[in-house]
């Protein structure tokens, strides 16, 4: 098989002396590290460290903007005009440009966080608010979003480049969204039974659904979230089961070029 497939993960969402996730132990294995801007998780240490060690595994970085919503992770909806999406996101990307500039590397993309993506998957005018957002950032931004959904289709019309994005460890329902956390079928137990998914979204562009429909999904890059107790063994799994596959993982810079 010859294939390249980047593979995301989203980090930096330690929040002072509370600690999510092993970030150093992921990012050997991941392409791209999605860096929380301090709306759902992270703060100025946590984003300043996860930059530095992400520069030193030559990992790529993008901003991870959220609702303002610490308390609860950013996953909860929040009914928020358009304007307003508009100007949080481009705070926290901006906040996290910041501190790339200081370690002389460059933002590679945008992929909002929990509730805010969700809602962009469905409902046009946030996606629309994300997508100006980013545009008037950074036009160079990768804008990831939930495969076939709203926010890739306002990237696209807004003249970004996009990637569409699918998990390795969530199912899906029949319609393309992801099932809700709460459900007890909401996430793949196994690295095995992920890399299986993913091989088959690579390969035929379609996945099962959680009643057993086919579902017609383009895969650009692959999502492990960072705050899964499992996530580590997934990544390292994932990462080689995939390698072994003659799947190339890479990030979307290193595709983008050629490299």
């Amino acid at each position: 098989m010859v294939a390249n497939i980047d593979l995301n993960c989203d980090l930096g969402e330690s929040y002072g002396d509370f600690k999510v996730g092993e970030d150093d132990k992921i990012l050997p294995y991941i392409t791209s590290a999605n860096i929380a801007c301090g709306y759902h998780a992270g703060d100025h240490n946590i984003m300043a460290r996860t930059v530095q060690l992400a520069k030193k595994h030559n990992t790529s970085i993008g901003a991870h903007p959220s609702f303002p919503d610490l308390g609860g992770f950013g996953r909860r909806e929040m009914k928020i005009a358009p304007e307003e999406i508009y100007r949080l996101v481009i705070y926290q990307i901006g906040a996290l440009h910041a501190f790339a500039r200081t370690e002389h590397i460059v933002l590679q993309h945008v992929k909002p966080h929990g509730a805010l993506y969700n809602m962009a998957a469905k409902d046009y005018s946030v996606a629309e608010a994300i997508a100006e957002a980013v545009y008037h950032v950074d036009p160079n931004l990768v804008l990831f979003g939930l495969s076939g959904s709203e926010l890739v289709r306002a990237g696209e019309n807004r003249g970004l480049h996009t990637a569409h994005e699918v998990f390795a460890d969530r199912t899906y329902q029949p319609d393309g969204s992801l099932t809700p956390r709460t459900a007890d079928n909401a996430f793949i137990e196994t690295p095995e039974e992920a890399a299986e998914r993913i091989l088959q979204l690579i390969e035929k562009k379609e996945v099962a659904a959680v009643d057993g429909t086919s579902l017609s999904l383009q895969a650009d890059t692959v999502c492990v979230h960072g705050d899964n107790p499992k996530a580590l063994n997934f990544v390292r799994q994932l990462h080689h089961l995939l390698m072994s596959k003659g799947v190339q993982v890479k990030a979307l810079r290193c595709v983008t070029d050629g490299n």
